[in-house]
C-alpha cells in the first residue's frame, strides 16, 4: 500500500559531513548564523543563504537561483558526492538526554500523498505551498526530510539492527551534544524486505514536514502537466522523507503566549475564564499540567491551574478533545478574541521542551501578558485526528528527531 523507494543520495564526504550539516535556518539566532558562516565554509547554511556571500539580502527567484549556484559549487568542489547505487539510509540519533531516534530515509510518494495513504493532520498555508514548490522547482532538490512516522515494525527493526552492527558511514556530533549516525543500505535483499515491509502497512502519518509534502505535491503536479513523456517514476513523483517506528516518536506541547488581555483586567479576565474552568492559585512556583484538559497559567506574577469543568463542555469529535484545540475554543477565540492562530500578531508560541520558567520569564519581561501551558498530544491523539479527516490548529505539536540537513539530498 504504502510505496517507498530507495535513491541515489547526495551526501557530504565523510571528513566534511561535521562541518556540514546545519539545523533549520530559522533555529540560529543571527549571531550564530553569522558565526558560521563567517568561519566555516563547507556549512550548508552557505547555501541556503546565498546573499550572505554579496552581504545582500536577497529574495525570491533571484535568491532561488544562488541557492542553486552554490549547491553546484558544493558539488564541484567535491564536497557533495552523489552515490552509485539507489539505496536506503538508516539514520540514527542519540540526543543529549540519551534519548535514540531510528529511522529511514527514503522516497516517499506523492500518489501515496495524494490518496491520504500517507495522513495528515496539521492545515497547511497555501502561500507558503506555492512559495516552497517555486523553490523546489528552482533548487532542484530536497534537504531536509519529511518526517513520517509507522507502526513499529519487527522486519524492519531486525534489519536496521543488523546493519548497525557494522561501523557507520558517518558519525558526528552537534554543539547541542546529539550525535548522528548514517548507514548505507544498497544491499537489494534488504532492500526488497523494507520495501515490502512498507508496501503492506495500508496507512503513514506525516509527523513533521506538511508544507514541504505539500509543495512536492504541487510541484509534481506542475512538472508533470511539463512532461510530455511523464510516466510517472521520474525523481519528482517522490520527496525526500525520514521514517521512524511510533514508539520512538517524541511529541512535545507548544505552550501559547498572548499579548494582552483584550480589554479585561486581570480579575475581570479571571471571572471570564471561571465559567468553563476551575481555577486554583497556585503562586509563585513554576505549575506544569500533568493531566489533559488542564493547563497552566501565568498572568500578574502568578502560576495558575486550570481544570476544565466537564459538565459545561462536551467533546463532539476527536479534534476537540485535543488540548490546543480545546484551549482556543474556550479561552483564545471567545474569551481573549483571537480567531486566526496563523496570522494574530499578539500570540506566540513557546516549544514545551522548554522549560516552564522560559514562559514566565517572556511575561515577567513585559512582552506578554498571559501565558498558557499544556500536556503533549498523544501519537494515537494525532493518527485518529488524521484518520477522521481533521486538522490541528498551528503548532500542536513540536516532534522530534530534528535532522540536520544537508546530510542527504534527494535530487529531482
Amino acid at each position: 500500500m504504502a510505496k517507498i523507494l530507495p535513491f541515489k543520495a547526495v551526501k557530504p564526504t565523510r571528513d566534511k559531513v561535521s562541518l556540514v550539516a546545519s539545523r533549520s535556518y530559522q533555529s540560529y539566532t543571527q549571531a550564530e548564523r553569522e558565526a558560521r558562516l563567517d568561519y566555516n565554509p563547507f556549512s550548508f547554511l552557505h547555501i541556503v543563504n546565498p546573499g550572505y556571500k554579496y552581504a545582500k539580502e536577497i529574495s525570491g527567484e533571484a535568491r532561488y537561483q544562488l541557492v542553486k549556484n552554490r549547491y553546484l559549487e558544493f558539488k564541484e568542489d567535491a564536497v557533495f558526492k552523489k552515490d552509485d547505487a539507489s539505496s536506503f539510509y538508516i539514520y540514527k540519533v542519540v540526543d543529549r538526554d540519551k534519548q535514540v531516534f531510528n529511522g529511514i530515509v527514503a522516497a516517499a510518494s506523492v500518489e501515496d500523498y495524494q490518496n491520504d495513504i500517507i495522513k495528515k493532520h496539521e492545515d497547511t498555508i497555501v502561500s507558503r505551498e506555492v512559495i516552497f514548490k517555486d523553490y523546489l522547482k528552482t533548487v532542484g532538490f530536497n534537504a531536509e526530510p519529511v518526517l513520517l512516522t509507522y507502526p513499529d515494525n519487527k522486519a524492519i527493526n531486525t534489519i536496521i539492527n543488523e546493519i548497525q552492527e557494522q561501523r557507520a558511514e558517518f558519525e558526528f556530533t552537534t554543539t547541542y551534544r546529539d550525535t548522528h549516525y548514517l548507514w548505507q543500505i544498497d544491499n537489494q535483499k534488504h532492500i526488497k524486505t523494507i520495501s515490502n515491509a512498507f508496501a503492506n502497512m495500508p496507512t503513514l502519518y506525516i509527523a513533521d514536514g506538511h508544507h514541504r509534502s505539500a509543495s512536492s505535491q504541487l510541484l509534481c503536479k506542475e512538472l508533470k502537466t511539463e512532461n510530455k513523456n511523464h510516466k510517472g517514476n521520474e525523481a519528482y513523483n517522490f520527496f525526500m522523507s525520514f521514517l521512524i517506528p511510533e514508539s520512538q516518536l517524541r511529541i512535545h506541547e507548544f505552550n501559547r503566549l498572548v499579548k494582552d488581555l483584550n480589554g479585561y483586567t486581570k480579575e475581570e479576565f479571571l471571572i471570564q475564564l471561571d465559567t468553563i474552568y476551575r481555577i486554583e492559585n497556585r503562586g509563585i512556583m513554576p505549575y506544569k499540567p500533568s493531566k489533559s484538559h488542564h493547563f497552566s497559567m501565568y498572568l500578574d506574577g502568578e502560576f495558575y491551574s486550570l481544570y476544565l469543568r466537564k459538565t459545561h463542555y462536551k467533546f463532539k469529535t476527536s479534534l476537540e478533545e485535543l488540548d490546543a484545540q480545546l484551549l482556543y475554543q474556550t479561552v483564545l477565540k471567545p474569551i481573549l478574541g483571537i480567531t486566526d492562530l496563523r496570522n494574530d500578531n499578539r500570540i506566540d508560541y513557546l516549544s514545551g521542551k522548554k522549560d516552564i520558567v522560559n514562559l514566565k520569564s517572556k511575561i515577567d519581561s513585559g512582552e506578554f501578558k498571559v501565558g498558557f501551558g499544556m500536556v503533549p498530544a498523544t501519537i494515537e491523539q494525532m493518527k485518529q485526528i488524521a484518520d477522521d479527516g481533521l486538522k490541528m490548529p498551528p503548532k500542536s505539536t513540536y516532534i522530534e528527531p530534528k535532522l540536520r540537513s544537508g546530510v542527504t539530498i534527494y535530487e529531482f
